[in-house]
């Protein structure tokens, strides 16, 4: 009865426990590492990482375990005598010579070969040219006539202007959100050439292991795969300080199905391939001789158009 009377005491701890780590495991220490995304070369690059990671992690354990149990050992207090004859050991040096060599280079190899892979931009199903300026970004889709800029939304612009009394808790995605997201399609493998139109920018989408920089007068080549079961929208930002505005040059990926991709693509090619409306002229105005395409005259007391 003891027991469980003490059981019981201890479950509104136990909850609060539980639920404290629910919250520390949503807050900000969850996204300190690398995501491992959502494309095989992510994947690839976290694994990378984190391979590195444990090797850095067991040197440093044997490196700063053997110092202080050195300092423990060898310390005065207990009678250590420093051995002042004691000038190289060439056996020691040696060895620790060789074992950073050898551990460099089993590092480069998985390095290398994933970096091979990063830079492989053949057989690529989709082209897209990717254009910073400030301050958003031009996406051409350059075998099929579609062409549109990206900007950030005007929730979020409206919200960061000084002054505007708009609390930015309150807009979904602050700074994170734009008008008009890049659409791919999924399970293709896109290729993007990267450049810049002013400054150096730089294209950054963490979900897909892709951060290019996008320099005047040079283009760079990135490419991605999304999972075919990884549909959705992802975010990302300019990487490289542009200017006033560097902070406010979101990208949103918004990644479909290839049957609402292609679609979403047709008439977005159907929409720009439209010709534009003949200008209308004026009550009173003369006639446009045929095949004269130049601006019809402004009739007598009509506005002047500017």
């Amino acid at each position: 009865m003891m027991i469980r009377a003490k059981l019981a005491s201890l479950a509104p701890a136990v909850l609060a426990a539980t639920a404290a780590a629910a919250a520390h495991a949503d807050s900000g220490w969850s996204e300190l590492n690398m995501p491992r995304g959502v494309t095989d070369i992510s994947r690839k690059i976290y694994d990378l990482h984190m391979t590195i990671f444990w090797v850095c992690v067991v040197i440093g354990v044997i490196v700063f375990g053997a110092m202080i149990w050195s300092l423990v050992v060898y310390r005065k207090s207990r009678g250590a005598v420093a051995d002042v004859t004691l000038v190289h050991n060439t056996r020691v040096e040696f060895v620790w010579t060789i074992v950073p060599v050898f551990i460099l280079v089993a590092m480069a190899v998985p390095a290398a070969r994933t970096l091979v892979e990063i830079e492989d931009t053949t057989r690529t199903e989709l082209t897209i040219k990717v254009t910073g300026f400030q301050w958003g970004w031009q996406y051409d889709f350059l075998d099929d006539g579609v062409s549109y800029y990206s900007h950030l939304d005007r929730k979020s612009n409206a919200a960061r202007e000084l002054l505007s009394g708009i609390d930015p808790a309150s807009v979904e995605h602050y700074l994170l959100n734009v008008d008009y997201p890049l659409v791919v399609p999924v399970a293709t493998k896109v290729r993007l050439l990267i450049t810049g139109a002013d400054v150096i920018h730089s294209w950054w989408v963490p979900a897909f292991g892709v951060k290019k920089d996008a320099i005047p007068g040079f283009v760079n080549e990135a490419w991605f795969k999304v999972d075919a079961d990884k549909p959705g929208l992802y975010r990302g930002q300019c990487a490289e300080l542009c200017g006033r505005d560097h902070g406010f040059m979101p990208i949103v990926v918004d990644v479909r199905s290839k049957a609402d991709f292609a679609a979403w693509l047709r008439e977005k090619a159907a929409q720009q391939k439209e010709p534009a409306a003949p200008a209308t002229a004026p009550p009173g105005a003369p006639p446009v001789p045929p095949g004269n395409t130049s601006t019809p005259a402004t009739a007598p007391g009509s506005a002047t158009p500017h």
